[in-house]
């Protein structure tokens, strides 16, 4: 699994659209004499006569010149649905020669792509490099030499002749077939009163993006080293708090710099008010908030199914105010997270799983239900590249993205607010993190040479031992170590939860009442 906090720009598409080529026009050729048509006029007197259908042996009529080679295109990370080829010149044709004679003429002014293909840096982590010297896109355009010109006048004028009769009989005809059929046409026009007319339902995916996107962030976190990266985050209080992710902000706890800016444009310095490594979860403040701020709906995420519809708010790659949309494809889904760093601790969550389209810069922000209630927070996505879990490759969406219940998420939001540091249930007890489907099994030892079990905790009081296999946490499958963490940090202290475990082989049931943590440490 791995989660993610940066993004990079992507290039803008060319704006010029290609230029069509046009096909020479074909010389004409006369009609044969049909039955009663008129004779055509004898050529005046002195005229040497000459047959139209045959050519010249000693000025033979010139072959028309092809058309000009498209202008070479140049990518530089060409935005999805870019032309791959670029734009072409417009290709010469014979329907005309410069007063000069010379041919072909030259082709219409096409922009220059800006930057010569340059592709640009988000400010976070830098875009990919750009397009590169030379001609570009646009670049300018070589005519080649002019041909001799021998008789070429008066083929063009001939063609230019043809050309006009043809033109005025198809248009003739075409006036004529479209009147008639006018009466009988079934097409349909849209109004003309412009798109903004358009009355949309609020609860379709469009209304609720409309409603809960003035209400997200972009994150911006930086470290005194310069170092950094882009996530999101939404408005949680009037006072100006905003949740999002613990690694999109881990960057700026010691001293950085951490921005948010709203779809509108404005921006804001922000404060961590308190960061969950083991949640994921981090609470910060605007600085100067406004006094009109709407705080997204908080939903019911123990109330989801498998088959909701989810939206997805964030900046993927750093493409600020992003929505897709999916699905809930699975709840209660063991997920240990990190950023694959080498120091970098593991986040536990018992996550929701949804295929709407997840990236990194997506982090921190809200999965929406259909009526546009927070329901989750977007934190990881399982990487392709990395083979399994914890991968710290960039890869993109593939349609397996995990979210913090916004049960478990508000909790802990509050606690941050409130005290500063985060609050964990605990069984008092050391297990295991290796991979296993048999359980989460409480080690002979714990941390730095502590005792496994807890002297007086949770564990102890509930008679559990080293080397004792959990297997289930009221109804949930225990099948790891990791599993059993993310399930005992969805309760609250307090909370009494009854352990299924194996011992010796056998089969025992206990009542444990959760206990404690203040702190990451």
């Amino acid at each position: 699994m791995s989660t993610e906090n940066e993004g990079t720009a992507v290039p803008p598409a060319p704006s010029a659209p290609p230029v069509p080529v046009e096909s020479p026009a074909a010389s004409p050729q006369p009609a044969a004499p049909q039955g009663g048509a008129p004779t055509p006029p004898l050529p005046p007197p002195g005229t040497p006569p000459h047959a139209p259908d045959t050519p010249d042996a000693q000025n033979p009529p010139a072959t028309p010149t092809p058309s000009a080679p498209s202008a070479p295109g140049v990518q530089a990370s060409a935005a999805p649905g870019a032309d791959p080829h670029g734009p072409t010149a417009p290709a010469a044709g014979p329907g005309g020669s410069p007063v000069d004679g010379s041919w072909p003429p030259p082709p219409p002014h096409t922009p220059a792509y800006a930057g010569g293909g340059a592709g640009a840096g988000d400010g976070a982590t830098g875009g990919p490099g750009g397009g590169s010297g030379g001609s570009g896109w646009g670049s300018t355009y070589q005519q080649p030499a002019p041909k001799p010109q021998g008789r070429r006048g008066g083929l063009v004028a001939a063609v230019l002749v043809a050309a006009l009769v043809a033109g005025g009989l198809g248009g003739g005809i075409g006036y004529t077939l479209a009147k008639k059929d006018d009466t009988t046409s079934t097409t349909v026009s849209a109004s003309d009163t412009g798109a903004a007319q358009v009355k949309r339902d609020p609860n379709s995916i469009a209304g609720v993006a409309a409603k809960a996107l003035p209400s997200t962030v972009t994150i911006e976190a930086e470290s005194t080293n310069g170092q950094g990266g882009t996530g999101t985050g939404f408005v949680f209080d009037t006072q100006g708090h905003i949740v999002t992710n613990n690694h999109v902000v881990a960057d700026a706890v010691d001293g950085g710099k951490l921005t948010a800016t709203f779809p509108d444009g404005k921006k804001y310095d922000a404060e961590i008010i308190g960061h969950a490594q083991g949640y994921d979860v981090a609470v910060i403040k605007l600085k100067n908030a406004p006094s009109n701020l709407k705080p997204l709906a908080l939903g019911d995420s123990d109330k989801v199914a498998v088959g909701d519809e989810t939206i997805a708010i964030g900046a993927p790659f750093g493409l600020s105010n992003t929505v897709t949309t999916g699905i809930i494809s699975a709840k209660n889904r063991p997920v240990a997270s990190s950023d694959g760093s080498g120091d970098s601790k593991a986040s536990y969550m018992s996550a929701l799983q949804t295929d709407a389209s997840i990236n990194p810069g997506n982090s921190g922000g809200p999965l929406l239900d259909a009526r546009g209630a927070v329901i989750g927070i977007n934190s990881a996505i399982q990487s392709s590249s990395s083979g399994g879990l914890g991968g710290s490759g960039q890869s993109g969406s593939i349609g397996l993205g995990f979210a913090i219940p916004i049960n478990q998420a508000q909790y802990v939001a509050k606690q941050l607010i409130k005290t500063g540091k985060p609050v964990y249930a605990k069984i008092g007890a050391s297990v295991s993190l290796e991979d296993s489907t048999s359980g989460a099994k409480i080690t002979d030892q714990g941390a730095a040479g502590s005792a496994a079990v807890e002297e007086g905790g949770p564990a102890a009081k509930a008679g559990l031992k080293p080397g004792d296999v959990i297997t289930r946490l009221d109804d949930r499958v225990i099948d790891s170590g990791p599993t059993l963490i993310g399930e005992i940090w969805t309760h609250k202290p307090g909370d009494q939860v009854k352990i299924t475990y194996k011992r010796d082989g056998k089969e025992h049931t206990t009542e444990v009442t959760l206990g404690s943590r203040i702190g990451d440490n």
